[in-house]
């Protein structure tokens, strides 16, 4: 058996070098060896690959004393290497068990052959192979082809043919070094044999800002990159066929990319004579095949004449976005918000208000927005709801994503929220932007998570983006303030001042209040009330930002049980869209799921059951017992999301299995409470203590403050 050496440059990839290299380890095809070259990482990468290599001696470990790039740790693995086969490979990605098999089986006389590239998401994924159903497509003239994505992943070379013809990798660039590797290769063959059945699984990082893949460069890198490995690759090439690969390959990136890039009009000066010598380098005919917008500014470029071409540019994008507003009602909106309503000037007395997308006049911002109009302060209020509710004080009430909704919004010299507003909307720097957020976390928040199993792979650069708009954010206790400041990577000014949206807890909680809420929602008041208000689960995903739930506590049997003493409100995650049917269970069980304001809930209930929700964090302010049905306990804590705390040790209240124990330890309250009564109290003086019924005055002093306010 031909030994196969496979050479995986690390940096700063601690957190995949497991799965990586155990993919490796596990290939069906045994004769192998593992060349990892450290290039000078900064985090545990080190300490891991040595702990791994230490368990099979086919790995062999080398490191950089400074950072050299890919391009560099790829050539000194080739020098290193002793197999008769070279593999490149990330070490962030990972291989099917039979990928090096079927590429070495396959490859013949040839000198490289290549296997199929699956992009995913996530940290495990499979695929099913079938003997004897091999695909083998042998690619010749148009070879090229399989290096669209300019990678050199998932090839198999002969380390002879390598060496031969001096290939290397570029050591000038960082991101599209594998070129300079590529091209020469393909051009010293005739044939390149692709077998599908032969996969690697390219991981996507849901993290670009924190530790970004080469892919996930800022788009100036990769940009000065491409446009250096296309001018040193088109003078060594000018005369090969390969050329014609290289000019669709700089009109294409133009296109998609540069062209996106001089949205922002400032860019072109970054780049514009390095992308000037390059378009000078295309073949004439070549943009025949091409509109004649992107040839008059190729023109322009090509002459040099970069005041010709800003105007051109600027045209071109102002067209693009009049097209673009044109396709959907929604985009026209967005359109006439950039370039029509921000022009208008702010309203320095004028606040936009929104609460859970729209959906509710509810949490902090109604309790801050209250303290205002009772207090007479010096301000316009707008209310973004999707339909009209009764708020009091006659604020202007606009539907969200109305005209009305996007010219109050760039209007406003305030905006509060306790969720992300949309990522298209603009914020100017005359701008405040209030974030209250909506909870205590007890699941891990954005950059703390691994694996982003919700609607959005992008999730965690929109976050970014997004809350890099905030100017101040809510925290109910230092325990929040430690996570905000690492998981939303926020470094402005945090309100450390407990919620506004529990001030009700404390002013509220007495027999009178509590009673004239139970009339007005219309339930017994003669029966203790159990709130069961659980979270949505990330991978039970129906489309962007809506999640299905499956109700899993036996409502029939625990009405049998129960239903003489106790009644049931229901309250779902505003996330979660779909409707449950109780009709059944009338008199007993009652759908609160629209209702605006689940502080109101919390004060109605004797007690709560929740599973992963952060309400018990709030709940626990009216120190009266909680229940955490955790029937997926192992499944959302070690694949879903991950906790903060340990929910088996810390929670101030027993984890249920099943809606018999629940039912049970409903009819034995008085005795949990007895055997949590020390839990309990911890857990309030850690979480609890900066809640006493002041938030909203106190947030309100803060942030409004120089505004004629009257206190």
């Amino acid at each position: 058996m031909s030994k196969i050496s496979i050479i995986m440059a690390v940096y700063n990839t601690e957190e995949f070098l497991e799965k990586s290299i155990q993919s490796v380890l596990d290939q069906t095809y045994k004769n192998i060896e593992l060349i990892l070259i450290n290039d000078n990482s900064n985090d545990g990468s080190k300490q891991k690959i040595e702990e791994i290599a230490r368990l099979d001696n086919r790995i062999s470990l080398y490191k950089f004393q400074e950072r050299r790039g890919v391009g560099a740790s790829r050539n000194f693995g080739i020098e290193k290497a002793t197999g008769e086969f070279i593999y490149f490979m990330d070490s962030d990605d990972y291989l099917d068990e039979r990928t090096l098999e079927i590429l070495i089986n396959n490859i013949n006389n040839n000198n490289i052959i290549r296997g199929r590239m699956r992009t995913t998401n996530f940290s495990s994924s499979f695929s099913i192979i079938f003997d004897g159903l091999f695909q083998i497509k042998t690619f010749t003239d148009d070879r090229y082809r399989l290096i669209r994505n300019n990678s050199a992943q998932n090839f198999l070379f002969k380390k002879e043919f390598i060496i031969n013809k001096k290939l290397s990798f570029s050591e000038e660039v960082e991101v599209f070094s594998d070129l300079d590797f590529m091209l020469p290769a393909l051009i010293n063959v005739d044939q390149v044999p692709f077998v599908r059945e032969a996969i690697y699984f390219r991981r996507r990082r849901n993290d670009p800002v924190s530790n970004p893949s080469l892919s996930q460069y800022s788009d100036e890198i990769r940009i000065k990159d491409f446009l250096f490995m296309y001018n040193h690759l088109k003078e060594r090439y000018s005369d090969h066929m390969a050329s014609d690969f290289l000019d669709k390959q700089l009109l294409n990136f133009y296109r998609k990319d540069i062209v996106v890039y001089f949205k922002d009009k400032e860019n072109i000066e970054v780049v514009f004579e390095q992308l000037s010598q390059a378009t000078r380098k295309i073949e004439r005919n070549k943009l025949r095949e091409y509109d004649w917008v992107l040839k008059k500014e190729i023109r322009a470029l090509q002459l040099g004449e970069k005041a010709k071409f800003k105007r051109i540019n600027a045209r071109h994008h102002f067209m693009r976005n009049i097209r673009g507003g044109l396709k959907t009602k929604r985009k026209f909106l967005v359109l006439l918000y950039r370039t029509l309503f921000l022009n208008l000037p702010v309203k320095e007395n004028l606040i936009f208000f929104e609460s859970f997308l729209g959906k509710n006049y509810s949490d902090s911002p109604k309790y801050i927005y209250q303290y205002m109009i009772e207090n007479n302060m010096n301000f316009k209020y707008i209310w973004s709801v999707n339909e009209k509710k009764e708020i009091p004080g006659n604020p202007i009430q606009v539907k969200r994503f109305s005209p009305k909704y996007f010219y109050y919004l760039a209007r406003s010299k305030y905006w509060v929220s306790n969720s992300r507003l949309p990522k298209f909307l603009d914020k100017r720097k005359e701008n405040i932007y209030l974030q209250t957020w909506h909870g205590t976390p007890l699941k891990q928040l954005v950059f703390d998570m691994k694996d982003v199993y919700s609607a959005d792979p992008n999730y965690k650069s929109k976050f970014y983006e997004q809350s890099r708009r905030w100017d101040y954010l809510s925290s109910a206790n230092q325990y929040s303030s430690e996570i905000f400041k690492r998981a939303f990577k926020y470094d402005k000014q945090l309100l450390e001042l407990g919620y506004p949206r529990n001030d009700i807890l404390y002013q509220k909680d007495n027999a009178k209040d509590i009673l004239a809420l139970k009339n007005e929602m219309g339930i017994p008041t003669d029966k203790k009330v159990v709130l069961y208000a659980p979270t949505w689960r990330d991978d039970q995903v129906i489309s962007a930002g809506k999640y299905k739930f499956e109700l899993q506590l036996d409502l029939a049997k625990m009405q049998k049980e129960l239903g003489d003493q106790y009644i049931v409100i229901l309250r779902m995650h505003y996330f979660i869209a779909s409707h449950l049917d109780i009709s059944e269970f009338s008199g007993f069980a009652y759908d609160f799921s629209e209702y605006d304001d689940i502080a109101e809930l919390y004060l109605v209930s004797d007690m709560l059951i929740t599973d992963y929700s952060s309400v018990f964090f709030d709940y626990a302010n009216l120190k009266r017992p909680i229940l955490f049905y955790t029937y997926d306990l192992e499944k959302y804590r070690d694949t879903l999301r991950g906790f903060y705390i340990d929910i088996e040790k810390e929670v101030p209240g027993p984890l249920v299995m099943s809606s018999d124990e629940v039912i049970e330890a409903i009819l034995n309250i008085d005795q949990i409470n007895n055997d949590y009564k020390n839990r309990y109290e911890d857990f309030y003086n850690r979480f609890c203590q900066w809640d006493n019924g002041r938030a909203s005055e106190k947030t309100v002093k803060l942030v409004f403050k120089g505004n004629n306010i009257k206190f």
